[in-house]
């Protein structure tokens, strides 16, 4: 059968633009010779919905542009995923009212309905929130064939996962009953490493039950979720027959019988996966919400040239605008890094100095301050001002304001509340110090695009004259480590002593800081995922408590 993946890109809520997009997908899929056309789980609606979903006229106007496309289907069938009420039996007392759904339509008509059984509720998740998970796994009938279609996590089920919380298998469901080939629509948002994991767990998935896969995911950026797309369609031995692009559109039509002689999957790319999925999450974000234009302060240091370079790419050098904004605490060379990265990039970039406005303030808060020695209060006042001069600007010209503080410096709260955090989208929130690196050093691959000094020297908070962050925290690739494996991994302060050799002051203090910080994290701008866990939805550690580890 020649099967089409539809990698698409929806936007949530936007049903008759969902819709559109399904169906030029379709038309060019059956232009192609597709005997069946593909869409990413809950392509008409977009994901996550959240409480969307809750709004009394959401479900009617998801099912009105699902008779839409019901109405424009010919004789190739189309699969599309959506959110259908939940029809509850006589004998059921209890029970959440939607489901996650997709349908099989054909000639005008459905010809069949699967539900998702598999509702995931860690991380990020929250789908038992809204849906109600399928009681059955039964294929649909297609021109013959018995189709298995499942819905992104109800393949997550296999061996390779080591986190057993499901009793039920929807693959091999589907295989007892004599499904041809597993159909996955899904809508798995990006993080490090994930693309190259899917095709593991679906190369094993693909042998292990002697079946076809059909693995359509959606494309993409919504709020702080980026999907990477990276479909592909596996024979029954796990061989690739066609392999998809990351981080953009694209259809393609492939016969399921094909025995593997087509283009490989590509893996192993995590740097420019990463690049890519920052690029596509500002880009999205910035035209699903309206804006032409980013603003960004630039400060001389990695942060802040590493998220011009990603705007700049995602947006056009005429659609981004900077500001560097000197201080007598500065280090010398900030102004004129700043301005060597606008000149490589082609932007424009405006100085503003701040001590003028510093001192006002200062004189002013005499009162308030008297007697008291200084400290964080004053030297938080320049990243404030900095703060109200960059959404200034973006309020008075439209800009998106783009914040640059790192992953790192977001977990130990080395930022400053309502100064360089007071932002629309925060950019490398999900990016520890170690990978922004990384990728500064991946883009100067072939040019210095980022200038060397701005990577080598060494990184200051420039707000107290002199101190550098190696003077004032413990080494960043110890405090990357302890924020690995104190958060990811939810190791305790003392395991992580003993397994890595780190002093148990540096230690305890990430820790502390990590934990303390927790209301400021909560207060941020959303932040673009690329980890797991991430910022936002998550992690979810309540800001009033005393839990000690």
């Amino acid at each position: 059968m020649n099967i089409g993946i539809a990698q698409i890109n929806p936007t949530v809520g936007d049903f008759k633009g969902n819709a559109k997009r399904i169906l030029t997908a379709y038309r060019a899929c059956v232009d192609k010779g597709a005997d069946l056309v593909v869409t990413p789980e809950l392509s008409l609606v977009g994901y996550p919905a959240g409480d969307l979903v809750l709004k009394k006229k959401f479900i009617e106007r998801c099912l009105r542009a699902l008779d839409y496309i019901i109405g424009e289907v010919g004789e190739v069938g189309l699969l599309v995923g959506y959110v259908d009420n939940h029809v509850y039996e006589k004998s059921e007392k209890v029970g959440r009212p939607y489901r996650n759904a997709a349908s099989l339509i054909e000639h005008g008509a459905i010809i069949g309905t699967v539900y998702k059984t598999l509702l995931p509720t860690y991380d990020v998740y929250d789908e038992h929130n809204y849906f109600e998970p399928s009681e059955s796994c039964e294929p649909l009938r297609y021109r013959g064939h018995k189709l298995g279609v499942t819905i992104c996590e109800d393949v997550w089920c296999d061996e390779l996962i080591a986190r057993p919380l499901y009793d039920r298998d929807p693959v091999q469901e589907l295989k007892d009953k004599r499904a041809q080939v597993i159909i996955n629509m899904s809508a798995s948002p990006f993080q490090i490493g994930k693309p190259q994991f899917k095709a593991n767990l679906l190369e094993v998935v693909s042998c292990g039950t002697g079946l076809p896969i059909v693995y359509c995911n959606a494309v993409g950026g919504n709020d702080q979720f980026v999907f990477d797309g990276h479909s592909m369609m596996l024979d029954n031995m796990g061989n690739a027959l066609c392999d998809f692009p990351g981080f953009k559109e694209a259809i393609k039509v492939c016969d399921v019988t094909l025995d593997g002689t087509e283009a490989p999957f590509i893996r192993g790319k995590s740097i420019e996966h990463v690049y890519e999925a920052l690029v596509l999450g500002i880009q999205d974000y910035a035209n699903k919400l309206g804006f032409e234009k980013a603003a960004i302060a630039l400060s001389g240091g990695i942060g802040s040239s590493l998220t011009t370079v990603l705007a700049v790419r995602a947006l056009g050098a005429e659609n981004v605008v900077t500001y560097t904004m000197p201080s007598k605490n500065d280090v010398p060379e900030a102004s004129e890094d700043s301005l060597k990265l606008a000149e490589n990039l082609g932007v424009k970039c405006e100085l503003i100095p701040v001590d003028g406005v510093y001192e006002s303030i200062l004189e002013a808060l005499e009162p308030v301050l008297e007697g008291l020695d200084p400290d964080e209060t004053e030297e938080n006042i320049q990243s404030r001002i900095r703060g109200m001069y960059l959404m200034a600007a973006a309020n008075k010209h439209g800009y998106l304001p783009l914040g640059t503080v790192n992953k790192t410096d977001m977990f130990i709260g080395n930022y400053t509340v309502y100064g360089d955090s007071c932002l629309g989208l925060s950019v490398l929130g999900d990016v520890p110090k170690k990978l922004a690196c990384q990728l500064c050093d991946w883009l100067n691959t072939e040019e210095e695009v980022i200038p060397k000094q701005i990577i080598e020297k060494n990184i200051s908070p420039e707000l107290i004259s002199g101190d550098t962050d190696t003077e004032l925290l413990p080494e960043w690739k110890d405090i990357d480590t302890i924020m690995e494996y104190y958060v990811t991994y939810g190791l305790s302060t003392q395991e992580i002593i003993e397994d890595f050799g780190l002093s148990e002051r540096d230690v305890r203090f990430v820790q502390r800081r990590i934990d303390l910080n927790e209301w400021k994290r909560q207060q941020s701008p959303p932040v673009l995922r690329v980890t797991s866990p991430a910022f936002g939805r998550g992690r979810r550690i309540p800001i009033a408590q005393k839990y000690v580890d």
